[in-house]
């Protein structure tokens, strides 16, 4: 039998480049140390990545075909490319790496470091580490501003969230929130933020241009994550110890649903399409998608033991 020649070698590497390049989220399973790479078309674990230091949190860089994962007992974070999802490196922080984030221009990565309390910024091109920003105790989730000038970062310990200007790669405001902040996020316009405070049991919204806060919404016992969809008319909010997520119309800020997940949910994020959202469930090592239009829980996934997936985790 004749080889292959290199231009159907060619073909067949583009073919399945191809394959990969359709939505998938990446799943953290923190106490087996691997990622679960779901296809969002399927609904089903493609592959099981190893990854060593408990990972925890995710980013995604679509310029570069990148995944960010934080490593907390690894000092640092890896990086695994979106489309072959193999790790092409691991990269050394210090401290304990949680929460993890990327510009939207895909040039800057930035670790949150637990212990340290501050959040490390490295180049995408080379991972040279170009800045290091002291913010409040115990820094966790992060998100960047739709027009990119902001990074958004909530401070457990602190409860509160500091705004950094990301051309000047310094602080402009620091704001008090609710009980140990952990995850956030903003609105496409870049006008709302959401943060899920563990400890008060609900999520403080604030107005971004002002800094100051709009509403405090009660939710579940101990918020973990938030997430929005459907064009930012829902926000969907992780409640741990009662296994459910709180859906809520940010237009009235009122519930609209608490639907039951799976046990100790913890990392949410949203399909690229608007509709589905992707919970993470630790105790039950698996991942539940709700459909944002229906309210209802739809699928269950089988991921890796437990199941973590803090941050924006699914590829666009």
């Amino acid at each position: 039998m004749s080889k292959p020649s290199i231009v159907v070698i060619a073909f067949l590497t583009a073919l399945a480049t191809m394959a990969n390049a359709r939505p998938h989220a990446f799943i953290t399973n923190q106490l087996d140390n691997t990622v679960s790479v779901i296809d969002t078309d399927r609904q089903q674990v493609v592959d099981t990545v190893r990854v060593m230091g408990k990972p925890a949190g995710v980013a995604v860089n679509p310029a570069k075909n990148h995944i960010y994962i934080s490593t907390p007992e690894g000092g640092g974070f890896a990086v695994m490319d979106s489309g072959t999802f193999k790790v092409l490196r691991t990269v050394r922080v210090g401290g304990a790496s949680l929460g993890i984030a990327v510009d939207k221009a895909g040039e800057q990565v930035f670790v949150a470091d637990w212990y340290e309390h501050s959040i490390t910024v490295f180049d995408t091109q080379t991972f040279a580490q170009i800045a290091v920003i002291s913010v409040g105790k115990s820094p966790s989730g992060m998100t960047v501003s739709p027009d990119n000038k902001w990074l958004y970062v909530a401070n457990r310990v602190d409860d509160s969230i500091s705004q950094i200007d990301l051309k000047k790669l310094s602080i402009r405001n620091t704001t008090k929130v609710g009980a140990h902040p952990f995850g956030i996020a903003v609105d496409s316009k870049g006008k709302r933020l959401y943060t899920a405070n563990v400890e008060s049991d609900d999520v403080t919204v604030l107005d971004t241009r002002r800094m100051k806060k709009v509403a405090t919404l009660k939710v579940g016992a101990r918020p973990y994550a938030v997430t929005l969809a459907m064009n930012d008319s829902l926000l969907f909010v992780t409640n741990q110890d009662d296994g459910t997520v709180s859906a809520i119309d940010t237009a009235s800020l009122k519930t609209l649903a608490v639907i039951e997940v799976g046990d100790k949910p913890e990392g949410i994020s949203t399909h690229p399409d608007g509709r589905f959202v992707y919970v993470a469930n630790w105790f039950d090592n698996n991942v539940s998608v709700i459909d944002a239009k229906t309210l209802e829980w739809v699928y269950t996934i089988n991921t890796g033991e437990g199941s973590r997936a803090f941050g924006e985790f699914i590829s666009p």
